[in-house]
């Protein structure tokens, strides 16, 4: 059974709780200890907050999910792990969560309640009502991020909330856009089928607009130094990558974790980010 539940709390979409790390390296906390060890507590506890939502998911989706060739082997849909089981797992990791979110500190375990709650309001209504399904995740990944600067105590840029904003917007309208593609149906997203046509290749072209400008004026407009502008081409890069896998079509997966995990050249390009701002702001002044 322990593996089954492994597999339910999705351990490949823990990647998505490294923006709870944001803050601590756009504030160059990376050689301050304290920081850094009240950063991956955070990173774990939002990987057992989003466990526990991936299980409650995976229990109000289950009959869907039966219905579904790329979803029906999850564990709470073909029955290899009961209903039970998941609810008593999903709740352990949602009160861990919290329970160690406020013991952290007090901000931190609002941030942890709030992501909890929202994403609890995903899994019963918003996703299925169009825009704001997608709206909603990205509200997740802004979450993230506050509860990441809470965590260590430090500001966090309005750029940086609006950049995450605008990219994990892109990235969520991208994968509708996927699923739109390769017709995956109501059975994969409740609100695919009320997309008119064109809707999602503009939510798309918008989002990348506003991402590339929020991230461009806050590196234009860094504290620490300018040349995080030299940054901006990778990011341009990246995601006009992101878009042209997904435009691709085929029967691989449009989620942004596994096209960042298949894709090469988008690793590259991820790494090259992280090395070139890491250099900057460790090095130039």
């Amino acid at each position: 059974m322990l593996k089954q539940v492994f597999i339910s709390l999705r351990p490949r979409q823990w990647l998505k709780n490294f923006f709870v790390l944001a803050p601590l390296v756009f504030a160059r906390g990376f050689g301050e200890p304290e920081r850094v060890l009240a950063a991956v507590e955070a990173f774990a506890l939002f990987c057992a907050a989003s466990s526990a939502v991936y299980l409650v998911n995976d229990i109000l989706d289950r009959a869907l999910d039966r219905l579904n060739p790329r979803k029906a082997n999850r564990p709470v849909a073909s029955g290899r792990l009961s209903v039970v089981h998941a609810a008593l797992f999903a709740f352990v990791l949602g009160a861990a969560a919290l329970t160690g979110g406020f013991l952290q500190n007090t901000l931190f375990g609002f941030s942890i309640a709030g992501y909890l709650l929202l994403q609890l309001l995903y899994s019963f209504v918003l996703k299925r009502l169009i825009i704001l399904d997608v709206f909603s995740v990205a509200a997740g990944f802004v979450l993230r991020v506050a509860a990441g600067a809470a965590a260590i105590s430090v500001p966090v840029s309005v750029w940086i909330v609006l950049c995450t904003f605008f990219l994990t917007l892109f990235l969520a309208v991208n994968k509708r856009r996927g699923e739109h593609s390769r017709a995956y149906g109501v059975s994969a997203r409740p609100s695919l089928g009320a997309y008119p046509s064109g809707v999602l290749e503009l939510m798309s072209t918008v989002g990348l607009s506003a991402t590339v400008i929020t991230y461009a004026l806050y590196s234009f407009s860094s504290e620490h130094s300018r040349l995080l502008m030299l940054t901006v081409p990778i990011v341009l890069y990246g995601l006009f990558y992101y878009a042209a896998a997904i435009a691709r079509g085929g029967d691989d997966s449009p989620d942004p974790t596994d096209v960042l995990l298949r894709e090469a050249p988008l690793k590259w390009s991820v790494a090259l980010f992280l090395a070139a701002a890491l250099s900057v702001l460790l090095f130039a002044r």
